[in-house]
């Protein structure tokens, strides 16, 4: 028994068992006592009793007070809720993927985001340029490895930090929508090419699931919206599809001002090689038969992006082949034609140390530079030549800003 006048210990409590009390309306009492005096509440059912004593036991365990007027527990006051701005989201998101992604994946996800990002912020008489809040965003928000450094886009970053909306306000379909229009557009404010709308979509659609996942979200509300991804073409066009003569003449071209390149143009046409897994090819991959088709075995591509996407800083990023399975090979048959290129050109220019068919200046990687200049200054020499982007274009190349000079 407490003495009049001694403290009340909040935290002192003790449950008894359920009591049973036949005749009653509400047979099954929860006994206790709590701030020095005993309590109890009657249930219709065992089960009701047992889930209210089960109560009791867990708030004494976890050390919450017992108000002195109803011997009941105190709840602690649940904590005011996080608002996770999208720009903050973004953010978080980009960095969470930057690890398992690809140096033109990292690039082509930071080129949505920060296309995006602008329409989820409240308008403002103070909104810096809308060139100036792109660059900042594209190169140092979504860029993990690259935080701003001087103070002008510090302070362009700080103002999308405090104008963005909260990743809630996404549930709104009017808020939503503005979104997805924003992904339609280029910087000029013409419309995108589909695919890139595709590309973009499917970046923003990712990061609303990792909103579902970490919390601001309940659903991905773009599951629930009407907006219609615009609709590609499948068909090439045949005035950018090289015809054999016009390939023929391309090569010869090629053969006359670089002819330690002519083998690797003929790799991207007559073995559809794209130009990352061109450069990476080894003398050990291909067998060359004396006569007859054969056979190319690649394991391996060299892609070349911007070195601030790169977890090595260099430009080039050696890789497995794009869209598989990493140590996934690929065989291809290569055309006599090929085969006889490539013959000549091992043993009229020799491979680079490590093997490689087509090395660059003084061993390197071949760049997009050095045979992007023998492709351009080939074209006018062959009569009857496609227009780009045979062999390579906007369309192979990584995101904008394209670094290979296509």
């Amino acid at each position: 028994m407490r003495v009049e006048g001694e403290p009340v210990n909040k935290f002192d409590v003790r449950v008894y068992a359920i009591r049973r009390r036949a005749a009653r309306r509400r047979p099954f009492e929860v006994r206790w006592q709590a701030a020095g005096r005993a309590r109890s509440k009657s249930f219709i059912t065992r089960a009701l009793a047992d889930s209210y004593r089960a109560e009791l036991i867990r708030a004494a365990r976890q050390g919450l007070e017992f108000d002195p007027a109803t011997g009941e527990p105190v709840l602690r006051a649940e904590p005011e809720p996080v608002t996770v701005t999208w720009y903050q989201h973004a953010a978080a998101y980009a960095a969470m993927k930057w690890a398992g992604l690809a140096a033109h994946s990292r690039a082509s996800l930071a080129d949505a985001l920060a296309t995006v990002t602008p329409a989820l912020t409240r308008t403002a008489a103070e909104q810096p340029q809308a060139a100036a809040l792109r660059t900042a965003l594209y190169q140092h928000a979504f860029n993990p490895a690259r935080p701003a450094t001087d103070a002008a886009t510090a302070r362009i970053l700080d103002w999308a930090q405090q104008a963005s909306l909260p990743v809630a306000r996404l549930a709104d379909p009017v808020v939503l929508r503005q979104a997805l229009d924003a992904l339609t557009l280029r910087l000029d404010g013409a419309r995108a090419a589909a695919n890139t709308v595709i590309r973009k979509r499917a970046v923003f659609h990712g990061a609303l699931g990792y909103a579902v996942e970490t919390g601001p979200l309940e659903s991905n509300p773009a599951d629930r919206i009407s907006w219609r991804v615009p609709r590609t073409c499948p068909a090439a066009d045949p005035k950018v599809v090289a015809s054999p003569a016009q390939a023929e003449a391309l090569l010869a071209a090629v053969a006359r001002i670089r002819p330690e390149l002519t083998a690797f143009f003929g790799c991207l046409y007559y073995g559809a090689l794209r130009p990352e897994a061109a450069v990476a090819l080894r003398q050990a991959d291909c067998c060359l038969p004396g006569r007859g088709w054969g056979m190319l075995t690649l394991a391996a591509a060299a892609p070349r992006s911007a070195a601030a996407w790169t977890s090595d800083g260099t430009s080039h990023e050696q890789r497995g082949l794009k869209h598989r399975p990493d140590a996934a090979i690929r065989k291809v048959p290569i055309p006599p034609i090929l085969v006889r290129m490539l013959r000549i050109h091992a043993d009229g220019h020799g491979t680079a140390p490590d093997g490689r068919l087509f090395p660059g200046t003084r061993g390197c990687l071949l760049s997009e530079s050095v045979y992007g200049r023998a492709w351009h200054t080939a074209r006018p020499l062959a009569p009857g030549s496609p227009p780009p982007p045979w062999p390579g274009g906007p369309a192979t190349c990584g995101t904008p800003p394209c670094p290979c000079g296509w």
